[in-house]
Formats: C-alpha cells, sequence, structure tokens
C-alpha cells in the first residue's frame, strides 16, 4: 500500500491529475472497455503528455512498483490489482502530412479521431474492425486490419516510435534508431515501454462500398460452405469475414436482430460500386437476409462492416489461427457453435488472412500471423447467468478447431493472458525468444508485468496483475 507521502510525490511530478481508491476521477481513468476486467491499481496517473510518463516511470522505478498503461480499455483482458496504472487517453497530439501521407499519432488517439481529420484528405489509416480502438495499443500488437489483406498488417505501416522505456528515458525509435527495438515494437505488444506516440503511413481511399448482411441462422451450413468457396475468388483488395451471432435483447442491437441467432458476411471494397456489387452477387444470393446494409457509404460509416458494440460490455475472448478451413472444419465448426448446437457466445468470427498480410518473414518484426490462413476469434457475455457457460462454450470451440490451429494466436485476440506458454503462443518461437532476451534488457525489474507481456525471471512468485488463464486445450499448446 502506498502512503499518501509518496502519491503526493507524484503528483507534485506531473501536470495530470493523480487519484487514489475512492477519489474523484480514479473510476474513470481505471475503467476498461471490458467490464469484466477490473483495474484496481493503488494510484492513476492521467498523463497529460510524454513529461507526465517519463515522471511516473521514473517514480515507480524508483520504488519498483509494477506499471500498467491503458488508453481506451479495449485492450483489456485480465484484471490487475496494485501497482501504478498510467491513463494515456489525454495524449491526443495529431498531425497529418497529406503531402508525404503520413500521421503523427498520440497515445490516447482513437481510430475514429484520426479517420475524422484523414478522411477528408482522401487518406485512412490501417483500423480494424471498430475505430473505437486505440491506434497505439492496437498497433503494438500488430494490428489486423479491415483491408489487411490488401495493405499487410497496421505495424507494417509504422515509421516511428517515441516511447518511454523502463529507464524513464524518453527515445525516438525507427529503423536507423534503436533498431532492434523498432522491430520489437511492431507485434510485441507492451513488453518494452510506453509508447507516447507513432508515426505511420497514411493510404489513399477514395470511393468506398461495405456494411454488412445478416442471414437466418439456420441458414448457417448453407452460407458458410458457400462464403468458404466465393472469399478464394475476390480480389486481395476486398475484404471480408463471416461470424456466427447469438445477438442479446439490448439497445445496441437493431431490432430486427435483437435475441436473434444470425450469419454476419462483412464486406468492404475500397472501389466503384459497380465492381463491388459484381464481387459480392454470388453470396447475396445465397439465402433471404434478415438485413442487408451493404452499399455505398462514406468511409466514415467504416463501423457499419463489423457493427462492433460501442458501450462498454463484460466479455470473454479468445482467438486462435487457423492453418486451413475445408469441409471437415466447417462441420466441427458448425458442431460446436451452428444451429443444432446450445452455444452461448455472441460473436465466433472467422475472418481470412493471407494478401499481404503474409508478407514479412521471421526477423522482421514481431508480428504473429503471417503464415496462417485464417483468424478464429469467439467473444461471450461473462454476465449472469451465462458466464460459466461462456467460458465453457469457448474452450469447446477450440478444441473442435484444435486440429486445424497453427498453435499460434495473434496477441490482440489471444485473451485472457496464462502462464508462460500459453503466453507465448502469440508469437512465433524465434519472435519469442527475441522479446524475452530483450524484455531481459529494456526492462530487467519487470515493471512493465501486467496485460500479455512476457514474463522474467525477476518476478518472483505470482504476478498480482494476473487472474489466472485456463490452459490451452489439447492441439493448441
Amino acid at each position: 500500500m502506498l502512503s499518501l507521502e509518496e502519491i503526493q510525490t507524484l503528483a507534485a511530478l506531473v501536470a495530470g491529475p493523480v487519484t487514489a481508491p475512492g477519489a474523484p476521477g480514479y473510476a474513470e481513468d481505471t475503467a476498461a472497455f471490458n467490464l469484466a476486467a477490473v483495474y484496481r491499481p493503488d494510484v492513476a496517473l492521467g498523463a497529460m503528455n510524454a513529461a507526465d510518463v517519463v515522471a511516473g516511470i521514473q517514480w515507480a522505478a524508483a520504488r519498483n512498483i509494477p506499471i500498467a498503461v491503458q488508453a481506451t480499455g479495449h485492450g483489456a483482458n485480465s484484471s490487475i490489482e496494485g501497482g501504478l496504472l498510467i491513463n494515456t487517453s489525454r495524449m491526443q497530439d495529431l498531425q497529418i502530412d497529406s503531402v508525404e501521407r503520413t500521421a503523427r499519432i498520440g497515445a490516447g488517439v482513437k481510430w475514429r479521431s484520426l479517420l475524422a481529420a484523414s478522411v477528408p484528405l482522401g487518406l485512412v489509416g490501417l483500423h480494424g474492425s471498430s475505430t473505437d480502438v486505440g491506434v497505439v495499443g492496437y498497433t503494438l500488437g500488430g494490428g489486423l486490419p479491415l483491408l489487411g489483406r490488401a495493405y499487410g498488417f497496421a505495424a507494417d505501416h509504422v515509421r516511428s516510435f517515441e516511447i518511454v522505456t523502463p529507464d524513464g528515458v524518453l527515445r525516438h525509435v525507427d529503423a536507423e534508431h534503436e533498431p532492434e527495438l523498432f522491430r520489437l515494437l511492431r507485434g510485441g505488444k507492451g513488453n518494452f515501454g510506453i509508447v507516447t506516440s507513432l508515426t505511420c503511413n497514411l493510404l489513399p481511399v477514395d470511393e468506398f462500398y461495405g456494411g454488412g448482411i445478416f442471414f437466418p441462422g439456420t441458414d448457417a451450413a448453407n452460407v458458410l460452405s458457400t462464403f468458404n468457396r466465393w472469399w478464394p475468388t475476390l480480389p486481395t483488395k476486398a475484404a471480408t469475414s463471416i461470424a456466427l451471432l447469438r445477438l442479446p435483447d439490448l439497445e445496441f442491437v437493431p431490432p430486427p436482430l435483437r435475441a436473434q441467432f444470425v450469419v454476419h458476411l462483412r464486406f468492404a471494397y475500397p472501389g466503384p460500386q459497380e465492381e463491388a456489387e459484381a464481387l459480392l452477387a454470388p453470396l447475396r444470393m445465397v439465402s433471404s437476409p434478415v438485413m442487408d446494409m451493404v452499399g455505398p457509404m462514406s468511409y466514415l460509416d467504416v463501423d457499419m462492416v463489423h457493427f462492433d458494440p460501442q458501450e462498454p460490455l463484460p466479455y470473454e475472448e479468445a482467438g486462435a489461427l487457423l492453418h486451413s478451413f475445408d469441409g471437415d472444419a466447417e462441420a466441427a465448426f458448425l458442431a460446436a457453435a451452428g444451429p443444432d448446437s446450445d452455444c452461448p457466445l455472441i460473436l465466433i468470427e472467422l475472418r481470412p488472412l493471407g494478401g499481404a498480410l503474409s508478407l514479412g518473414g521471421v526477423g522482421t518484426d514481431a508480428v504473429s500471423g503471417r503464415d496462417a490462413a485464417f483468424s478464429l476469434l469467439a467473444i461471450g457475455l461473462t454476465a449472469p447467468p451465462i458466464a460459466t457457460a461462456t467460458t465453457a462454450a469457448i474452450r469447446s470451440l477450440l478444441q473442435a478447431m484444435a486440429p486445424y490451429s497453427t498453435g499460434r494466436t495473434l496477441v490482440n485476440f489471444h485473451g485472457t493472458p496464462g502462464d508462460a506458454t500459453d503466453r507465448a503462443r502469440a508469437w512465433s518461437p524465434q519472435a519469442y525468444e527475441e522479446l524475452a532476451a530483450a524484455k531481459s534488457r529494456w526492462d530487467p525489474a519487470n515493471l512493465l508485468r501486467f496485460g500479455h507481456t512476457i514474463r522474467t525471471e525477476a518476478v518472483q512468485g505470482p504476478e498480482r496483475a494476473d487472474r489466472p488463464a485456463p490452459a490451452p486445450p489439447a492441439g493448441l499448446s
């Protein structure tokens, strides 16, 4: 437990608010998007700028106090107890160079804010399924973009980072300055410090056609089989995924979909309407939709493609990377989660990879998934009375898909990190070995131990940060 004097010392060093449990502002600065992940640090710092982050890390390092960081809270998968939480959501610096097609992005900036500034210039960044997510945390995990098959991972387009390392030094990191750290930050998540800003490429997008089609869940087998034959015929410019949704009767769900089991086809095409409609036609004819929301749209409405929730919810998630998804995999998938199952999960997504996502290789960065064919993601609500059923259903689904798994995960979709063996599944063996060695050099005291970080020998006994995660099913270890 920190003394009042120690907390006052930190407050005197920074411009941003410093709060302890029960103080005004503490709940807001420690709240995660995932309401099932409860953060209870000893003290929270609302950093206003990089200088605040430097001061916070130096203060914590001098006292050997572990450090957590969050901006939007979308990366929260496990509860934490104790330590210092540095909230970077106030760091909203955003500078766009439309000539160079780059953006310098502060640690608290959401993709939505970047797009609001860049889309009028005809430029976009490589965001994921929701623009409510923070740019920095998403990109540190590699970042699986909506248009990833065309352009690669978000981390592929980073030019530089500004990062405060655990020694309390603010560093500029790029391919020429600290090249090893630059390489491992791209996909290595939060192992080496707190990124205060990054600079990345922006890409030109003019016309955009996209959205989602919701088919009856009873047609899942036909829709899935047709999807599996159709998507390989698409150009890499076209983005698609498919999900089984068991939607709750809640306000964020459109009335026709509430309390319904549906198959959600997602489609996005940065090009003319005529081309997009011709590509989508075979799937439009496969079944009678409950809702068809695909059409020409402003890129500012891109959240309509995946239709992710915009308000915090309590949930559990887990993912896997698949090397294939053939007819036998379809049958196993539907047996575990289809219309004849009792699966309670709100979302089970299958997203084709490949294309530009497969470019690069071992030793170029720490991004996982370049050798995979699909990303599988399962999400279930953890509110009563289905919390226990959610955990069991996720395990059952992963077990059913284990014969088709690479044994690896995307770190952003990994779910609750377990022991060292489980955490290592988010990277290739070589990348993990390099990350672990660099972690020991850059963070020998293991100050950054919360979330999906690599454990070092400096930690004695169980971490205060993590609730135990179940061991992965057989075939995923």
